[in-house]
């Protein structure tokens, strides 16, 4: 399970973290807000095909990092 997910300079999200518990996690938020941004970072953690064209504009590349708990 996906226990955090740390996201800098991906599309509009300059860095944000996302603590994620067990069970029902919604994101929403305003148009423009990183919903869609939230969602592309966790594939990229799943390992989707990285596009630089959503690395932040002014900046030199993107990170996103997971923290996973893994059960005995």
């Amino acid at each position: 399970m996906i226990e955090e997910i740390t996201i800098r300079d991906l599309g509009v999200i300059g860095q944000a973290t996302l603590p994620l518990g067990p069970g029902f996690t919604a994101v929403t938020g305003e148009t423009g807000a990183g919903k869609t941004m939230v969602v592309t970072a966790l594939g990229l953690l799943l390992g989707a095909r990285a596009d630089s064209g959503a690395v932040r504009q002014g900046s030199e590349r993107a990170v996103v990092e997971g923290r996973w708990i893994i059960a005995a």
